[in-house]
This record gives structure tokens, sequence and C-alpha cells, in this order.
């Protein structure tokens, strides 16, 4: 996997969420998200009480709310076609205000934010206490197919690499004078998108090369990370837990 990659979304720190093992975590999200999906929609205290859960897992890794909050903004297109759906559903129709809106719409709006936004931030949670490289290490421990942990590796480590040859480009562009400001100067930024494109493939073949030449087959070398005590395991699988006692108490009720 190489050496390790700090990615914005981690924030560093030693809180007992920090020290769980990478594959504990994912483990734990994944069961969450899974709980979550399962909550019946019509249990709006089920919800508030997944929040809740949540901002008790925030507070014991010491996420600040302003950070968490900044990183749900990644859910904006999905709250604008959840708002969306009250207008443009079919089926009865309730008044809201004065203006008539579906009754399935506003369920489904309901149920996309609810649940969306939970596991998102859950995500977030999980991206904030966790390197990418242990998640990836995480990904291998949980015995997920070699070739996808790999595009993943790859993907985090060259998006840098590309993110970086945009900005000397752009830098480049505005030295000569350049600015983008209408429809005529879309010529040139397709010039820089196809030259970006001829680049980062030139350089995926020389990496490709390189690698080949220090005995590179097809897989990568087998990183072992040190097990889970049965301690940890129980700490990851209390948030997951949980939400699934909610979840039967919502269901029955």
């Amino acid at each position: 996997m190489g050496s390790g990659h700090t990615h914005k979304l981690y924030r560093h720190g030693t809180s007992p969420v920090h020290g769980v093992p990478p594959h504990c975590k994912i483990a734990a999200v994944f069961g969450f998200v899974l709980v979550v999906v399962s909550t019946p929609r019509e249990a709006f205290w089920a919800f508030g009480a997944y929040a809740l859960l949540l901002a008790g897992v925030a507070a014991a890794a010491r996420i600040p709310p302003g950070f968490l909050l900044k990183r749900l903004l990644v859910e904006v297109p999905f709250v604008a076609f959840a708002l969306l759906m009250p207008f443009v559903a079919e089926g009865p129709r309730t008044e809201v205000l004065g203006v008539q809106l579906s009754v399935s719409g506003l369920w489904g709006a309901w149920n996309i934010l609810a649940k969306g936004t939970l596991g998102v931030a859950a995500s977030v949670l999980l991206a904030s206490t966790t390197e990418l490289r242990a998640l990836l290490l995480g990904l291998q421990r949980l015995r997920m197919p070699p070739l996808l942990v790999q595009i993943a590796s790859f993907m985090i480590r060259y998006g840098d690499v590309i993110a970086d040859e945009m900005r000397r480009m752009r830098i480049a562009r505005a030295s000569r004078g350049f600015e983008a400001r209408g429809i005529r100067h879309w010529g040139v930024l397709g010039k820089t998108a196809g030259a970006l494109f001829i680049r980062s493939y030139e350089r995926g073949e020389r990496v490709h090369l390189a690698m080949v030449s220090r005995g590179y087959t097809g897989t990568m070398p087998d990183l072992h990370t040190v097990p889970a005590t049965r301690a940890q395991w129980a700490h990851a699988a209390a948030l997951p837990a949980a939400a699934l006692a909610v979840c039967l108490i919502g269901w029955t009720l």
C-alpha cells in the first residue's frame, strides 16, 4: 500500500474511536447503515435516536460539530432531489402552506433525507477517524476482492497526482493572461482536458512499467494487520447493536 496518505476528511486524534481497528469500524458502519435502511419510515423517533448515537460517537472521537457539518455538504445534490419529490410524485395530494404536495412524495423525501443523512454522517465519522491507508488495510482484512482494493488504492494515490497536474496547468494558463469568462474559452479548456488525459495516461504507463520492473505480477503484497481483540470488536459492535435495538422497537410499536 505504500506509505501513509492523509486526506482532508481525516482528523488526527488519539480518541478511543481512533484506536479501534479499521476493519472493525468498517463492519460497524456497514451494520449501522443496514439497520437504518431497514427502519420503517414512520418511526420518526427512531431516526432521532440514531442521530443521538452518531452524536455520541462524534463526541467520543472528539470531532467538532462544525467539522462534521461541513463534510455533510456532499449530500446537497440528494437533498435537492428529495425536495423535488413532493412536487413531481403522483398519488393523493395534501395541502402544505397553501401548496398542493404529493403524500407519497413527502414520505419519499423524508425517507431519503433521514436515511441518507444518517448514512453519510456515519461514513464521514469513519473517514474522520481512519486514515486512508488504514481503510484499505481494513478492506483487505475483511477479505474484499484484492483487485477492488488495488483499484481503490491507485485511485486515492493518483487522484492527488492528477489534481496537482491540473493546478500546475491552471497556473500556467493564468501566467499567460488566460481567464475563462464565457463560451468562447471552452475550446481552451477542452484542449486542457485533453492534455491532462494524455499526461495521466502516459504517467500511468510509466508507473506500471516501474512496478513490473520491480516484480509486480498483478497482485499487491499481502500486508497483515494485527488481529482485533474481543474487546475491540465489542466496542465497534456497540453502535450497530444499539441501532438494532432501536430498529426492533420501531417495528413493534
